[in-house]
């Protein structure tokens, strides 16, 4: 089936996000605040990961398996993500809006991030590991790429536990959308 992909970059340049709800019916939502990852100094990880960084057990690649790392995000026993969700991540995958930012140790697929980006915006839409510290260490290396690459916002929608490790904050809606509007018209590259 093909989606209406430029209906659908709009809705999140726009500040919405789709999810799969119980019966796998597909919708867009918003929210009064939203979680941001920290791309200054504010960003943050515990120590330990430094030393699993230091090690360099894991390297980071970009695009090398879309596919299990959309199928990683999903396979949890809730989860937003319905086949149809499945199906338009992969449209956007082909038509250069959605990622998936990995780590593998050697051959293995350990982790990864699936996110959309637009502009200097990339919106994280899920993540997920194989191997510990997969994921750990993919936002790490996700955020030193947003850095480089001088994105203006990391988007993780909402809110938890693991997230506030790094540093992650709410911001409300019209903070949201004044730093999405500023990274709707930079461009800027995650490859």
């Amino acid at each position: 089936m093909e989606y209406d992909t430029a209906a659908i970059i709009q809705g999140y340049a726009q500040g919405y996000f789709l999810m799969a709800d119980e019966d796998n019916g597909l919708g867009w939502y918003g929210s009064r605040d939203r979680t941001l990852i920290p791309l200054d100094d504010q960003f943050r990880y515990p120590k330990s990961l430094r030393r699993v960084l230091n090690q360099n057990r894991f390297t980071v690649a970009v695009n090398r398996d879309f596919k299990s790392v959309v199928e990683g995000c999903a396979n949890r026993e809730l989860t937003w993500i319905s086949s149809e969700l499945k199906d338009i991540y992969w449209q956007l995958y082909q038509t250069g809006w959605a990622y998936s930012f990995e780590t593998w140790q050697g051959d293995e697929l350990a982790g990864g991030i699936l996110g959309i980006v637009i502009g200097g915006a990339f919106i994280g839409e899920s993540m997920f590991y194989r191997i510990p510290d997969g994921s750990k260490v993919a936002m790490v290396k996700l955020v030193e790429r947003l850095r480089e690459r001088q994105f203006v916002l990391f988007d993780a929608q909402m809110m938890n536990p693991h997230l506030e490790r790094f540093g992650a904050y709410r911001v409300g809606d019209q903070d949201y959308q004044e730093l999405l509007y500023k990274a709707l018209y930079r461009k800027c590259s995650i490859i």
